[in-house]
């Protein structure tokens, strides 16, 4: 067994997740924990209160633009390294509420997302699958070179600006080192 398979066994075996739920999928999430599904059992033993002593933000259900400061400012007190679960529609792209004008329409607009869970809510055992695919996922990094993780490559920002609401929306209205929007491909006309 190689030290980067030992390093990255005890970091991917003991994920803690912050306590922090949005909406419905929080219900989901909180269920996960409980006897019948037992996250414990990966490693992600007591959902931490402070976001000092947790490594994985979980953003389950419907955010608001009010919010996205606070879930930004949390995120920034995390220590490294880091990772966020986009658990549900809401999270991920606004879901059904994406029209209205106070949802913001998906949270990698702000901070960087490792796992997008889909669902409306997702059942617990999907938020464990979610959670082991992202132990796979530590536990294949390599430790130099450039698949390593974010927080090993000295270019890589830890910390985010913390958006607010200005006359209109959010300034900024997405964080441009995370989220472009997408290019739409124009036809050539001759």
């Amino acid at each position: 067994m190689s030290l980067n398979e030992i390093y990255n066994w005890g970091r991917s075996n003991s994920v803690w997740p912050l306590q922090f739920g949005l909406a419905c999928c929080a219900i989901e999430m909180i269920a996960s924990t409980m006897a019948r599904y037992d996250m414990a059992r990966f490693g992600s033993e007591v959902f931490r209160p402070s976001p000092r002593q947790a490594d994985l933000m979980i953003v389950s259900g419907t955010v608001t633009k009010k919010m996205v400061p606070q879930i930004v400012r949390l995120y920034n007190q995390m220590a490294e390294p880091k990772y966020v679960i986009a658990m549900g529609a809401c999270a991920i792209s606004g879901g059904p509420f994406k029209q209205g004008y106070n949802v913001l329409k998906g949270i990698d607009r702000y901070i960087p997302v490792d796992i997008h869970l889909p669902g409306c809510p997702p059942k617990p055992e999907a938020l464990i699958h979610a959670l082991m695919s992202l132990q796979k996922m530590i536990a294949d990094q390599p430790l130099t070179g450039e698949g390593r993780p974010r927080h090993l490559k000295p270019e890589g920002a830890s910390e985010f600006p913390i958006p607010h609401q200005g006359e209109q929306d959010l300034e900024p209205p997405c964080n441009p080192h995370i989220w472009r929007p997408p290019a739409i491909p124009r036809p050539v006309t001759a």
